[in-house]
């Protein structure tokens, strides 16, 4: 069979997952090269965290408008252009030689990668019916358990053994190859209904989103009564409630907050939100305890850490066969639960604790995570009209992103006010408690799913076939 022959749902399937996957991998593979790249430049490591900082920046302002593009210019053309902004700023920071060219780089970066997410995620519900949503997340598995985990191990070798540089070079020939995939087999689709650019929606969600995010990320390390910290955050949440103001009246909004309207995708949200500053917030916290409080090398804090992509990509074949039977509400709130027992089992972590128990209690956590993210993820997008998938796919990944800027937020603060580091663990016990807290939380939130609403995304592997040849794709 040719490539012109490939189904649109082979062709969205593969283009998405290598571009998320790099997509990913970035966001964790430059945390390791930043203390050489600060040598190199001969800055401080608090300079250096700029190359972070921006690029977060840039994500933050570009999603909120990311739905309305592609529903306005079409899906394939604004994701293709999306991938190669972000590919050629790779290059781009791969060759940079000062820090200021570096950090705005990395801002035209984020510029790219803000949008491929959301309008990825929408490319393939679109694709997929709802009865094959579960299924098509072990798709999804690849980019986002392998790449987080794999990106310190990746970037402690490229540093190491070539350079820095390398870490954004690695980008290229997946970013290039993905790219001319999908020029030549993804089909187009625009949304007739997508209206006017609205300029006061974006503005405002876009840069109060990006100062909130700032913020909630960079609080913990300046200190939260710090000048900037207080304005960049009050302004930000002062944009967003005016965002939520104006979105409300407007006819054609930027961001639909109209679909949190519908109960089971609001719920979530909430769920999501919460249950990703657990987890992220836990993977912060992790190679922290072992660099810092156990002395442990970079090198083995990645190998030791691995093992969680493992356990979300069993756990992911394992929730794709119960999830039917076992339904949304309750199979978020086993997964979470698991995952709060993973994060209690962290606290006894110590010196003495041998690496291979460590790495089992961190394939649990993901074990019990892919048994909360791939249902809730199934099941959120169950009643929203196809039309507004890529709006709903915008809202849903903003969600995801704020957890995680609240995880790192609470957990540092945490650690930051326990006096983590030099030995002294307690710190960082404190903050596994607060991130099984968390869980708990998000688990007592999806105790309000009703299974009903979801019913359309249970259907069993005869009726998902049936669905397929009567319901036209993305229905």
């Amino acid at each position: 069979m040719g490539l012109r022959q490939l189904s649109p749902k082979v062709v969205v399937s593969v283009v998405f997952v290598a571009a998320l996957f790099v997509n990913i991998l970035d966001t964790t593979i430059v945390n390791v090269a930043l203390p050489t790249i600060a040598d190199q430049f001969h800055v401080t490591a608090a300079d250096a965290g700029a190359v972070v900082v921006g690029y977060l920046l840039s994500l933050a302002l570009v999603i909120p408008a990311s739905g309305w593009l592609g529903d306005r210019f079409g899906s394939k053309r604004v994701f293709l252009t999306a991938l190669a902004i972000f590919t050629v700023a790779s290059a781009l920071c791969g060759v940079a030689q000062s820090l200021p060219q570096l950090v705005a780089f990395r801002l035209l970066q984020g510029l790219g990668g803000g949008m491929l997410a959301p309008i990825g995620l929408a490319m393939l519900y679109r694709e997929f019916p709802l009865a094959e949503r579960m299924r098509v997340n072990r798709v999804l598995i690849l980019p986002t358990a392998v790449a987080p985990a794999m990106g310190p191990v990746l970037g402690g070798l490229l540093v190491d053994t070539l350079s820095w540089r390398w870490v954004f070079y690695v980008n290229l020939p997946v970013g290039v190859l993905a790219f001319l995939f999908g020029l030549f087999l993804l089909r187009e689709h625009r949304e007739p209904g997508a209206g006017r650019f609205d300029l006061a929606g974006f503005l405002l969600s876009g840069v109060g989103f990006a100062l909130l995010m700032y913020a909630l990320t960079e609080g913990a390390t300046l200190g939260w009564g710090s000048p900037q910290i207080l304005v960049t955050g009050v302004l930000g949440a002062l944009l967003l409630a005016a965002t939520v103001l104006v979105e409300l009246r407007v006819p054609e909004p930027m961001l639909d907050l109209r679909l949190f309207g519908d109960r089971l995708f609001r719920t979530i949200n909430i769920a999501q939100l919460v249950s990703t500053a657990g987890f992220l917030g836990t993977l912060f916290v992790f190679p922290l305890l072992y660099q810092s409080g156990l002395g442990v090398s970079a090198w083995q804090t990645g190998l030791t850490t691995f093992p969680e992509a493992v356990g979300v990509l069993l756990g992911t074949q394992i929730a794709s066969r119960v999830y039917s039977v076992l339904g949304p509400r309750l199979h978020i709130v086993l997964g979470v639960v698991n995952a709060a027992v993973a994060m209690m089992l962290l606290t006894l972590v110590g010196p003495a604790t041998p690496q291979w128990i460590v790495m089992l209690i961190m394939f649990y956590l993901g074990l019990g995570m892919s048994n909360n993210f791939n249902p809730a993820q199934t099941a959120a997008f169950a009643q929203v009209p196809a039309a507004k998938t890529g709006r709903a796919s915008t809202l849903y990944n903003s969600g995801r992103q704020a957890g995680s800027a609240v995880g790192v937020a609470v957990l540092g603060s945490v650690l930051a006010a326990a006096g983590a580091g030099g030995g002294h663990l307690f710190g960082y016990q404190l903050a596994f408690v607060v991130a099984a807290g968390l869980m708990i939380a998000a688990g007592a939130v999806a105790l309000l799913i009703k299974d009903r609403d979801a019913a359309a995304t249970m259907a069993t592997p005869a009726r998902a076939e049936t669905s397929e040849a009567i319901e036209p794709a993305g229905a």
